[in-house]
């Protein structure tokens, strides 16, 4: 069975306000974008609805999707920005390693979440947890979509399209808890 496991991130809350977790507070939009505190009550998690990238792993749900996270420092206003995604597969272990914003063909920071082998009793299969940090300059440029491509060691490449709607929705709910002496433009919580 696909354990949902959080290994710690570069980023403060990404044990706090992990993916495992269901979207809770509707943001304005057909978008939901839950908005999670950490216990300190320094620090909102924004968690983006999950998307599928593939067919559920086996069936099971909560398997195979991405969804855009951002953290929020609520004292400067500091937020950094991800696409988060789940991969589960048969067959050779891929071990993705690498991103890229396909608008522009720069690389974006990798962040290597988890990796776990599932089962290898009639071949193998895996389930790696990654994300791309995200500026958010990248994000308020994305007026059609945001498309990033993952690669990994073993040649495979994914390229993950979100549709505007939901980038807008995105920022749209970081930009209802800032301050409006905050920047816009921040980010930096943490680097990976």
């Amino acid at each position: 069975m696909i354990r949902c496991r959080r290994a710690p991130l570069a980023v403060v809350l990404g044990v706090a306000l992990g993916s495992c977790t269901h979207p809770q507070q509707p943001v304005t939009g057909s978008s939901v974008i839950a908005a999670r505190e950490d216990e300190t009550k320094r620090f909102i998690g924004f968690i983006g609805p999950r998307t599928q990238h593939a067919p559920p792993f086996l069936g099971v749900p909560e398997t195979n999707f991405y969804c855009l996270r951002s953290f929020m420092d609520r004292r400067t206003g500091e937020t950094a920005h991800q696409l988060y995604v789940t991969d589960s597969y048969f067959g050779t272990e891929r071990g993705w390693n690498e991103a890229r914003d396909d608008s522009t063909g720069a690389p974006l920071p990798f962040i290597a979440i988890g990796h776990d082998e599932i089962t290898c009793d009639s071949g193998c299969s895996y389930v790696e947890e990654f994300a791309a940090k995200l500026p958010e300059s990248v994000l308020r440029a994305s007026r059609d979509k945001l498309a990033v491509t993952f690669s990994s060691r073993s040649g495979d490449e994914k390229t993950i399209v979100v549709p505007a709607a939901q980038v807008a929705a995105q920022l749209a709910a970081v930009d209802s808890r800032r301050k409006p002496d905050q920047p816009i433009a921040a980010s930096g919580i943490a680097s990976p």
